[in-house]
């Protein structure tokens, strides 16, 4: 049974702007076929029970709190900066 014709292959080769011969549209075909039919035994699983996961891990956020601490100031900040403009990194333009 085909569940893809050539005439689908060849929209999409158009579509991915991808020239193709006719050779490649009949490999195409009969792989994406057998592609599509790996992917409908997926509907043969009973999947009542299971339930909807966004992830197979369990995982939760792992991001510390946002807590205020010190940190350097300006100066020291700018200390090593090769070349600096008003309390800033001055770098060169990356613009025309």
């Amino acid at each position: 049974m085909e569940r893809i014709s050539k005439d689908q292959v060849r929209h999409v080769a158009h579509l991915a702007r991808l020239s193709v011969t006719e050779e490649e549209v009949d490999t195409f075909t009969e792989q994406l076929d057998d592609i599509i039919e790996f992917a409908e035994q997926l509907n043969e699983l009973d999947t009542d029970d299971v339930e909807p996961t966004t992830h197979v891990l369990d995982i939760h956020n792992v991001l510390r709190k946002d807590e205020k601490r010190p940190s350097l100031d300006r100066e020291e900040a700018l200390k090593n900066a090769p070349d600096q403009e008003d309390g800033q990194v001055k770098v060169p333009s990356v613009l025309e």
